[in-house]
């Protein structure tokens, strides 16, 4: 019998698919070779690197693998699960970058439109030279540019007296809503040149302001009326519900003698909803939800009978759309070569040893800031999600996983 989850909307009863599972070899992956992640992970939680983790792979639209590890609550001895929540951070973007590409596609939004068209607070910006100096942008900050993180607004992290600036304004600060955040940057300069280098920052925090201007609508309402609740992803929201309080993973911050508490879920602040609710973070979720939300771009925008995206706006979100004049994204010194940036995903465009050996050439991805990281390679078919609550972000799990499933692809699979 096929089982459905039925959800009740004001307009009837929308039908909820699980995710289909399937034996391994039926799809081309050895178990055997899977049977390794088991292993591999709690290696990792006996060396104190993760309390707990995670893993859920997914094979030409069938699950071959999902399973949890450790704990999500070290203290209270409180096991891993597979319906346990997450604080998913930057995997958040991924969702907005969708629900952007939608307006665009129904016309509301253009890829090329100054931000200023909508966010009329932003007209007459201009970049910062010095503290008493400004000078006129070549071009305008466009809607594209804010969906590949080239828009030239700095990063609200570092002490620099820009991003200070920035801070005291209340940018993605949980109390201020985001149009008021939007209100409080009018005069502020940009760091960059639009378009002149990829910096990772409140891109996507202002795409989302784009996307209540452009759909007329609060950015929250529309994520979850376009693509949460039509996708299934039952668990994914702002904030936690208090019956699903204790669902949710103890934090963690990873230092050398092991790991300490960061937040529990009992005291954590997403048990309360926040005023800002934008398109850079924030969003709590399950390994099974934000699956569905891969498996649908994996399949170029369709899942379960329903589209959401056409399959040529999907490839725009997972090829690389970097101009020639920025070779590879970039965190500081840390130099990611090889990869570029989408309009909503890293992008490995060239293989080259120095980054991320392991990854397969048009693999896409990102992560979040507790080191949960996801993955999915075109021509392998394959989607990997894999989820902790471990700060600062680290590559422990990507690492030591990846080089194990591509492995347990069958070799008459592969290219």
């Amino acid at each position: 019998m096929k089982w459905q989850f039925l959800w009740f909307f004001p307009l009837g009863v929308f039908a909820v698919e699980p995710l289909p599972k399937s034996d391994p070899a039926k799809v081309g992956m050895s178990e055997k070779a899977l049977a390794k992640i088991g292993p591999a992970v709690e290696s990792l939680i006996a060396t104190r690197k993760l309390a707990g983790g995670s893993v859920l792979v997914i094979r030409k639209g069938q699950i071959v693998y999902q399973e949890s590890f450790g704990q999500r609550d070290i203290e209270s001895e409180k096991p891993m699960e597979k319906d346990t929540l997450f604080r998913i951070y930057s995997m958040t973007k991924g969702l907005t970058s969708a629900a952007a590409l939608m307006l665009c596609e129904e016309g509301k939004l253009s890829l090329d439109d100054p931000i200023d068209l909508y966010l009329k607070e932003l007209k007459g910006q201009e970049r910062w030279e010095s503290l008493r100096k400004t000078t006129s942008l070549r071009r305008k900050t466009t809607v594209r540019d804010l969906l590949r993180h080239t828009s030239g607004f700095p990063p609200t992290r570092g002490g620099q007296v820009l991003n200070l600036r920035y801070r005291k304004a209340g940018v993605m600060d949980r109390e201020v809503p985001l149009m008021n955040t939007v209100e409080a940057l009018k005069g502020m300069p940009l760091l960059d040149e639009p378009g002149s280098r990829w910096l990772y920052g409140m891109s996507s925090d202002m795409l989302a302001a784009v996307v209540t201007r452009a759909a007329g609508e609060p950015f929250e309402n529309f994520l979850h009326r376009r693509l949460i609740k039509p996708l299934g992803m039952k668990d994914t929201a702002y904030s936690v519900p208090a019956d699903k309080a204790d669902r949710l993973a103890t934090s963690y911050r990873l230092e050398l003698k092991g790991l300490k508490v960061l937040e529990t879920a009992a005291e954590s602040k997403y048990l309360k909803d926040p005023a800002f609710k934008g398109g850079g973070s924030g969003l709590i979720s399950t390994i099974t939800d934000y699956g569905r939300f891969l498996q649908m771009i994996a399949n170029g925008g369709e899942f379960q009978g329903k589209r959401y995206l056409r399959e040529s706006t999907v490839n725009l979100m997972r090829t690389n759309q970097l101009p020639l004049s920025i070779p590879q994204i970039s965190f500081g010194k840390e130099q990611r070569f090889g990869t570029g940036f989408g309009l909503g995903f890293c992008v490995r465009f060239d293989h080259d040893d120095r980054w991320d050996k392991d990854a397969a050439i048009g693999e896409y991805g990102w992560g979040g800031a507790a080191s949960t990281h996801y993955w999915i390679s075109p021509k392998h078919e394959l989607v990997v999600v894999t989820m902790e609550q471990t700060m600062p972000y680290n590559w422990n799990m990507e690492k030591t996983l990846k080089p194990l499933i591509y492995a347990a692809v069958e070799k008459s699979e592969k290219e």
